[in-house]
């Protein structure tokens, strides 16, 4: 029962990590490792880093998100900001109604 469990829970994070990612870019713009403290700190559970980089790069890719780089203070090195597109916006809202449907039908 315990593996049921564990999987169901993977299922419903880490396989649907781009869902959190775009939570996130709707409050703000956010650089990649950002996202990633906050996914852990808001949301409890924490992928691997290049999980979160995967995602982010394939959400560009298809245009739901895009980027910047942003200078940093003295010293500190540039960083990518990641922005969600009204695409994105989009697809965050669909998903979010899949999921509300699915909840319906097994209540």
């Amino acid at each position: 029962m315990v593996e049921m469990f564990n999987r169901l829970r993977d299922k419903l994070t880490k396989e649907v990590l781009w869902l959190y990612i775009l939570r996130l870019l709707k409050e703000r713009p956010m650089y990649a490792y950002e996202i990633k403290g906050l996914l852990k700190e808001r949301f409890g559970f924490e992928p691997a880093t290049v999980s979160s980089y995967v995602v982010l790069y394939k959400l560009e890719e298809e245009g739901y998100v895009t980027s910047e780089w942003h200078e940093s203070e003295a010293g500190r090195p540039a960083r990518k900001y990641y922005k969600l597109t009204e695409k994105g916006e989009k697809l965050f809202e669909e998903g979010i109604k899949l999921i509300e449907d699915t909840l319906k039908k097994l209540k």
